[in-house]
């Protein structure tokens, strides 16, 4: 089965594109980045905070299994409601290094949307081991729950 969520990663770049059709309106799958409620129950998270303004900034927390905390975080750099938000994000305590993020929301129809991402790492290192852990599948499987959870808060 083609994976829904595809992450194009060319050689010898410090970039990741990964691209994702939802049958999601662009109005709810915006909404699904940006409303603490919706992220939560999409990335089975804690917000702490998440400042969707320019020069805003976000934390998420989450528990693994063992009840080790781990905490994700960022500054927004740009925020364009139901179009772009640019913004970092850091893994907390992992020696993951800081990524920069472009997220870019397109209507497809009334009723489908498509997000890309383009991601930039510091290093080709960094960016190799986020592949290697597991991101693509990861955010692919991520990707498949938003979809799932947002259209219980359509409008």
């Amino acid at each position: 089965m083609e994976l829904k969520t595809k992450v194009h990663a060319e050689e010898g770049k410090q970039e990741l594109i990964v691209t994702r059709e939802f049958d999601l309106p662009l109005e709810l799958l915006f909404r699904a980045y940006t409303e603490p409620e919706i992220v939560e129950e999409w990335m089975g998270t804690k917000v702490l905070k998440l400042e969707n303004k320019k020069h805003g900034s976000w934390q998420f927390e989450t528990t693994d299994p063992m009840g080790n905390k781990h905490g994700f975080s960022g500054a927004i750099h740009d925020f364009v409601p139901e179009a772009r938000i640019v913004r970092t994000f850091e893994m907390e305590n992992t020696g993951f290094g800081v990524q920069l993020e472009f997220l870019e929301f397109e209507k497809l129809t009334e009723d489908t949307s498509k997000l890309r991402m383009h991601i930039l790492y510091k290093t080709l290192e960094e960016r190799a081991q986020y592949l290697k852990i597991g991101m693509a599948r990861g955010m692919g499987q991520a990707h498949n729950r938003l979809e799932k959870v947002a259209i219980k808060f359509k409008k």
